[in-house]
């Protein structure tokens, strides 16, 4: 199968066509049954409760020998490990501190990172939806898209050469899944004519509490179509994933009291249960092979990205967005990281 940016751009509308698709007209492709895991280092982010939660399970469940936690609040990452210890008294289990809200905290967490002998998969699940324009104090950054998409650019570069070091003896390559969503195709993006584009983003004038994390989730989109370039899937295999609109997550819990039992009822209506979500990130983690390198899957298939991404607007907006990203990311030398990649 084509990877997702040489497909032709879907021409159905996002609601109501896509979504009815994607929620009620595709079954679940759970991992085959002997998916077998062991031996195998992994880490989820965000994965004290819902989703990433649900994703450490299933790949527990395939008899993966040892998982990393990666969380803001150690207490809240032990209480999950200690249920996962509980029913996988075999594997390791570890807990790691993680905010992605903090560029310092990102480059601590790799640097204990590196410390680990192996690391095979990395499902990078941690996001947020806020539902009122605030500012991370040492970034300058609306925080919807300092989490979705600077901080999870960073720790996503970064990882980077730490998968294709210490992937398995094997010769199969490392993973990295970074979770996106479909709502990236019903992004408006009004600032799209912005320059800078990153700035604008964090201005007031431009914060829509219903766009802004459809667009932090796009730039995502377009992140990974330059990523690709830079990593050879020989050694590292990385794709975005679409769990679908999941019941049983954390990501809405910002809404009013109102908004949220509307939301709630929705859910019951149309949402699919957690551990049909977390089993697509298996499914891009574990089961997509090569060909799902520098793609969007959605409903367990690979899928082409949103419109924009094909169109020339959208191509010059791909090329400011990452010049400005490399910019705003120099701190770490990512430019040089990536630019190591393609070192034999």
């Amino acid at each position: 199968m084509a990877p997702s940016k040489d497909m032709q751009p879907l021409s159905s509308p996002f609601f109501p066509s896509i979504f009815i698709k994607n929620q009620f007209r595709t079954k679940t492709a759970w991992p085959p049954k002997d998916t077998n895991l062991t031996g195998k280092v992994a880490i989820v982010t965000g994965a004290n409760q819902g989703l990433g939660l649900e994703a450490c399970d299933q790949l527990l469940s395939l008899r993966l020998s040892s998982l990393i936690i990666a969380v803001r609040s150690k207490a809240k990452g032990e209480a999950a490990a200690d249920k996962l210890r509980a029913k996988y008294p075999k594997a390791s289990i570890d807990v790691f501190q993680l905010d992605m809200s903090s560029y310092d905290s990102i480059q601590a967490f790799v640097a204990q990172v590196e410390q680990l002998k192996r690391l095979d998969i990395v499902i990078l699940n941690a996001g947020i939806r806020k539902m009122k324009r605030e500012l991370v104090p040492s970034t300058g950054h609306e925080e919807t898209i300092q989490v979705n998409y600077l901080s999870t650019s960073l720790l996503s570069i970064l990882l980077l050469p730490i998968l294709k070091r210490k992937k398995s003896a094997e010769g199969s390559p490392g993973r990295l899944t970074i979770i996106s969503s479909g709502l990236a195709f019903a992004a408006k993006f009004r600032n799209r004519a912005a320059v800078p584009l990153l700035p604008s983003f964090d201005e007031a004038a431009n914060f829509d509490v219903m766009d802004q994390y459809n667009n932090s989730k796009l730039l995502g989109m377009m992140f990974l179509y330059k990523l690709a370039d830079y990593v050879s899937a020989d050694d590292v295999v990385v794709n975005i994933v679409d769990p679908g609109f999941v019941r049983g997550t954390s990501l809405s819990r910002d809404m009013s009291a109102v908004v949220g039992a509307i939301m709630s009822v929705w859910k019951n209506i149309a949402a699919r249960p957690v551990d049909v979500g977390a089993s697509t990130y298996v499914d891009a983690a574990v089961v997509k092979g090569k060909e799902s390198h520098g793609s969007y899957i959605m409903s367990w298939e690979i899928n082409p990205f949103a419109p924009l991404l094909y169109t020339p607007e959208g191509k010059q907006i791909i090329e400011r967005l990452w010049e400005e990203t490399m910019t705003e990311l120099s701190f770490a030398d990512v430019q040089g990281v990536l630019d190591s990649l393609k070192r034999v």
